[in-house]
């Protein structure tokens, strides 16, 4: 039987997008890529198959690193573009998060900061959830990360730009018995950065995290430094829950912006 995902029909767009980036997400099975949930809209509500869920052991945490690698090896046309047949507006969910519609820079951390992290920050000053002198800590750490201070080359093999799930907290991966490991669900599919969709993993603690990262390692290595760059690339889904959530994740956005400041 089939999860059922209805939305109020002004939210209706956040369904056609979740099926979108399933489906673009799902092409790169055939090289190998991380088994992807099999969804269609139907009804006004989008029907995803259920995933027969499994431990996390070690052999399926090696199966999913390798085929991360492949999925985010298929390649994207440009940072920030969205999933093939997206439909404007061209946002992600509740927190509307916009991708790029065209081009918006040649390097990673200027179109990832312009088009995902800027607008979100906006946001988060306009509702209240930071205030001036934490805005301008954040503001700082954006302007490096346009500057190109935080960019480095794809793990060998991804090629200039990844496909990447754009939300792979741990509550999206759904360790199963299939040849990739596990089966993602409810992207935020774009082009991107390979470390985004990694450090994310670690951001609510994915089990059995360094054998994904190992696997995923030997498979594609990983630039140098990728680590020092997780904090980095937390930076943009922890200002999101600032805006969705406020709390503590303001002030733990704010402690990770003065940290790359």
């Amino acid at each position: 039987m089939d999860v059922v995902k209805r939305a109020p029909a002004d939210a209706a767009h956040a369904l056609a997008m979740e099926a979108a980036g399933l489906a673009w997400l799902a092409e790169a099975e055939a090289a190998g890529g991380t088994r992807i949930a099999r969804a269609r809209l139907a009804g006004g509500a989008l029907h995803v198959a259920r995933v027969a869920e499994a431990p996390p052991t070690p052999a399926r945490a090696e199966a999913l690193g390798r085929s991360l690698a492949a999925l985010h090896a298929a390649g994207a046309p440009w940072h920030c573009c969205p999933p093939d047949g997206a439909q404007p507006p061209l946002e992600w969910g509740s927190s509307r998060v916009p991708m790029a519609a065209e081009p918006v820079a040649g390097s990673w951390g200027a179109a990832w900061a312009a088009t995902a992290v800027r607008p979100v920050l906006e946001r988060c000053v306009e509702r209240g959830r930071l205030d001036a002198s934490e805005a301008r800590v954040v503001e700082r750490a954006v302007d490096r990360m346009a500057a190109g201070a935080f960019d480095a080359p794809q793990p060998a093999g991804v090629g200039a730009v990844a496909r990447i799930h754009g939300d792979l907290w741990s509550g999206n991966v759904l360790w199963s018995d299939v040849d990739t490991g596990a089966v993602l669900i409810d992207p935020h599919a774009q082009g991107g950065h390979a470390e985004t969709d990694l450090a994310m993993l670690a951001l609510f603690g994915l089990p059995r995290l360094e054998t994904v990262l190992a696997a995923y390692d030997e498979a594609s290595p990983l630039a140098d430094g990728w680590r020092e760059r997780v904090p980095m690339q937390q930076l943009q889904p922890l200002l999101v829950h600032t805006l969705l959530f406020g709390g503590g994740y303001a002030a733990r956005a704010v402690e990770v912006a003065r940290s790359l400041a």
